[in-house]
């Protein structure tokens, strides 16, 4: 248990380094929360020690997903009382949006092409390896990497419009 709390802590710290400065939620308590998730379901199947990874991740995405709508929900005045408009300023989306953005983006490509969508998710969320995911997907390198290419260029496109 030791080695895979390093590596997920390892994993949390690099998903947390692309949130927006002054970010709530630490790498510690993203991993413990993960593990908390992971641990609480019912007769969990991990074939391997990858494939608990890819599950971590997922579960860190679903996590951080939540968080960053929790915190805009909050910026919006979640609970408060509707202001006019035109006593609103206009203020531009945070670095937290673009997890919330990313997730919408996954949730569409994994509509038509779930593997790249699983790529996507083990590779940026994971922080696995194309070999890594080669591994658990039971496929080739060249094709984890070609998926990789692909889906990222179209997130790409999705988030830029």
């Amino acid at each position: 248990m030791p080695h895979v709390y390093t590596e997920l802590k390892r994993v949390a710290a690099g998903y947390l380094r692309r949130e927006r400065p002054g970010h709530t939620l630490q790498a510690t308590a993203l991993v413990h929360e993960a593990y908390l998730k992971l641990a609480g379901q019912q007769d969990p199947r991990w074939e391997n020690r990858s494939h608990f990874f890819r599950m971590a991740a997922q579960v860190m995405r679903r996590i951080l997903t939540d968080h960053a709508r929790h915190h805009r929900a909050q910026r919006r005045g979640a609970g408060k009382p509707n202001l006019n408009i035109d006593l609103v300023a206009v203020i531009g989306d945070e670095p937290s949006g673009q997890i919330d953005d990313l997730d919408e983006a996954l949730t569409r490509l994994a509509a038509f092409a779930p593997r790249q969508a699983q790529v996507v998710e083990m590779r940026f969320f994971g922080g696995m390896t194309e070999e890594e995911i080669a591994g658990i997907m039971r496929l080739s390198s060249r094709t984890i990497k070609r998926d990789w290419i692909i889906a990222r260029a179209w997130l790409y496109g999705e988030l830029a419009s």
